[in-house]
């Protein structure tokens, strides 16, 4: 079964726990679990009202493997704590690569453009979460609008009070005043990714150096500590970041090298150690979606057992 999300935040190598739970950014941690409950009594084998046999069979995965671990994100305040930090290192990425941006799905392109765009991207979510868990076909479809719900909105924050020019402009453009001539005015080009080059002046590479003799001989803990300095004294040192992100991938701390990678990626979206470390986390992923189908902890919530 295939359960892969392809739009809006998940481009950026990034798992949208909120768009799969049908919450905005900045939910409560009490709505939070009072949808994951009702998101679970939807799919839970027990309780799903899905008509066909394979579609209960996909719903009862797919809370497992999907919906289960992304409410763990937010169960525990150290997980929470992590995901809010690799939230905004994705946000800051999404501004420096919004000339890139793709925007598919009518709600997030009203959003991109409107007055009141905080209500607006609520009240989107809300309709969009009312029927995201109906069927199967409009699960990942909803889930992956509202990631993009999510991506146009964390633009929209990252750059509050600057006008937004949303890819590609409105035909229709209703910000125009009535005395504007009826030419059109000419869109100025969006401004081009300024790509960080490789630096050897940071007060962080004799870090970086020690870091990899460390990192040759597999002392993966020293070398960490080694690049915990150098960021400290340069916090936008992509390189750094990124031999720190390559050293949790050698310790199998994905959340974290995930938000050193996305941290390099905000200062230079070229760093090589980072694309590396990128590749090897999507092969990891990979790999753990054809792990076992053990049950979610929800399972026990009900008493009943798989059927």
């Amino acid at each position: 079964m295939s359960f892969e999300m392809t739009k809006g935040l998940f481009k950026y190598d990034f798992t949208d726990q909120h768009a799969i739970l049908g919450i905005p950014l900045d939910a409560e941690f009490n709505d939070i679990r009072k949808r994951y409950m009702k998101i679970a009594r939807r799919l839970h084998s027990d309780t799903c009202s899905f008509e066909s046999q394979a579609d209960k069979d996909w719903a009862n995965q797919f809370l497992s493997k999907v919906v289960n671990p992304a409410y763990n994100k937010f169960s525990k305040e150290s997980d929470r704590k992590e995901y809010s930090l690799l939230l905004a290192a994705i946000g800051k990425r999404v501004v420096k690569e919004q000339a890139k941006m793709q925007i598919e799905s009518e709600a997030a392109k009203q959003l991109a453009t409107a007055q009141n765009w905080e209500e607006a991207y609520k009240t989107a979510v809300s309709k969009l979460a009312l029927k995201q868990y109906e069927s199967v076909k409009e699960t990942q479809e909803a889930i992956n609008q509202i990631s993009e719900l999510n991506m146009v909105y964390l633009l929209r924050k990252e750059r509050q009070g600057i006008p937004t020019q949303p890819p590609p402009p409105p035909t229709d453009d209703k910000r125009l005043k009535k005395t504007d001539p009826p030419t059109p005015t000419p869109t100025p080009p969006p401004t081009p990714i300024q790509v960080t080059q490789p630096r050897t002046d940071s007060p962080a590479e004799p870090y970086c150096r020690r870091a990899q003799g460390f990192m040759d001989s597999k002392s993966y803990a020293k070398a960490i500590l080694e690049l915990k300095e150098g960021v400290k004294r340069d916090p936008k040192y992509s390189k750094a970041h990124a031999m720190l992100a390559m050293c949790y991938v050698e310790q199998n701390q994905a959340t974290m090298a995930k938000l050193e990678m996305n941290k390099a990626f905000a200062s230079n979206p070229e760093e090589p150690t980072a694309l590396e470390v990128k590749k090897k986390l999507e092969q990891a992923s990979a790999k753990a979606k054809k792990g076992d189908d053990k049950p979610g902890f929800f399972a026990s919530l009900f008493g009943g057992k798989k059927k």
